[in-house]
């Protein structure tokens, strides 16, 4: 099954120490149907706004560490207050979503409940918040370090170019160059061209 409804007391095997009290207050008041997904590699999180008889609708990747899902949630629920306030009438990572965005994230930084190097990074990000944090490569670099060590799976960035490596899927690629911010990438099978972020994650190809 993709998802399944989380019940509220089983947040506290995904969240961060400090932090289930505040985010449950959250999900009552506003009454959040929250769902807990299966790893989606192009989004962490997900809102839904209300409708008709419909909750508003929250889900969250559970492979993610406990700093991470708190992040995302706290982004998902920005969301929320962001359309309780405007509706649609505002841009989906508009100015309106990065202010409901800081302000909560800032209530969640005073709590301490991050580690240091979580905290410096986080506070980087409330300068600008990125529209997904998939696309916060700072923030992701640092984030990464707490994340369950699978043997063999590495950030591209740690790979010499001409590495060959897979994806999810079995797909091999050659790491050709580095690109500003990104790594051009060739497919083995096809020669096409496809440019990854230094902090996606791979398999060595042996």
């Amino acid at each position: 099954m993709a998802k399944q409804e989380a019940p509220l007391y089983q947040l506290k095997d995904y969240l961060p120490e400090g932090s289930f009290d505040e985010v449950s207050q959250y999900l009552l008041q506003y009454k959040v149907q929250l769902t807990i997904t299966r790893e989606r590699k192009s989004v962490l999180g997900d809102y839904r706004n209300s409708l008709a008889n419909k909750n508003h609708r929250i889900s969250v990747n559970g492979n993610l560490n406990k700093y991470s899902f708190l992040i995302t949630l706290l982004h998902e629920l920005a969301h929320l207050f962001t359309y309780e306030q405007f509706g649609h009438r505002v841009s989906a990572h508009g100015q309106e979503w990065k202010n409901e965005f800081s302000k909560i994230l800032a209530q969640f930084l005073l709590k301490k409940i991050f580690p240091s190097d979580i905290q410096k990074a986080l506070y980087k990000t409330l300068q600008n918040p990125a529209a997904t944090s998939c696309a916060d490569t700072y923030l992701l670099r640092v984030l990464h370090q707490y994340d369950k060590k699978v043997e063999g799976i590495l950030l591209i960035e740690a790979l010499p170019i001409g590495t060959v490596f897979k994806i999810k899927g079995g797909r091999e690629f050659k790491i050709a160059e580095k690109v500003r911010k990104r790594f051009k990438c060739v497919e083995i099978a096809t020669g096409k061209v496809y440019l990854f972020s230094p902090v996606y994650e791979v398999q060595v190809a042996i």
